[in-house]
């Protein structure tokens, strides 16, 4: 059975994939992004489009999907710096808040009746900086845990009525994310020794078709050898 599903951040990257990989085996897809001109190529159904730096203009552009059953909501937009504490800057701070927390939040409430009526699923692409903070990467790891914390919140609220909630915690895989990351750390960088775009797809997609008696609550993946965020010699 076809399934209906939003993807953030679908203009590019995993979420590209992700739309492609579902829209490919019949599910309707709502695809995410900034502006229209960046899903050009994108399969989907509807779009999302909604900056969401600002949390704020999320309610009416949800408002305009007219969705009533939603089946899942994959959070996988998401913004990253590189600075230490001393040197990072309020606009990062607010930006990274709004963008990976707040936003996060507030889409989860907006679509929340939806999902309740399909007892669907709430997945959140979190990374390993939810688990433990790295130097450099205070903002980052600071909205990660609060995803976290969103996550596991809303798992136990929504239990009784059948809502299914996924914290995923990919480490090295192959994005523009993880290439921006090693060249602000002037850190080598071998898409060989990370896992694949496709690999990660298909591994939230096989979370996603889990069958309905089960829930994944929270998944750890790395690939086998990877190559340290360090700084280059």
């Amino acid at each position: 059975m076809s399934k209906t599903i939003l993807v953030t951040g679908a203009g590019r990257g995993l979420g590209r994939t992700l739309a492609e990989r579902l829209s490919a085996r019949g599910d309707t897809v709502i695809a995410h992004a900034r502006s229209a001109a960046a899903l050009e190529g994108v399969p989907h159904a509807k779009a999302l489009i909604a900056d969401l730096a600002d949390p704020a203009s999320l309610a009416n552009a949800a408002a305009s999907l007219g969705v009533s059953r939603l089946d899942a909501l994959v959070h996988n937009a998401g913004v990253l710096n590189v600075n230490a504490v001393a040197d990072e800057t309020l606009e990062w701070w607010q930006r990274t808040m709004a963008v990976n927390v707040v936003s996060v939040a507030e889409l989860t409430r907006l679509l929340l009746p939806a999902l309740r009526a399909a007892r669907g699923h709430v997945f959140f692409l979190n990374s390993g900086a939810g688990l433990n903070a790295a130097p450099l990467l205070s903002s980052y790891s600071a909205s990660k845990h609060a995803l976290r914390a969103i996550a596991d919140a809303l798992r136990a609220e929504e239990q009784a009525n059948g809502v299914r909630v996924t914290s995923f915690y990919p480490s090295h895989f192959d994005t523009d994310m993880q290439r921006g990351l090693r060249d602000q750390y002037n850190s080598d960088y071998d898409p060989a020794r990370a896992m694949s775009q496709d690999t990660v797809a298909a591994t939230i997609l096989g979370v996603l078709d889990a069958p309905a008696d089960m829930v994944v609550n929270e998944l750890r993946t790395e690939p086998p050898n990877p190559l340290p965020v360090r700084p280059k010699s």
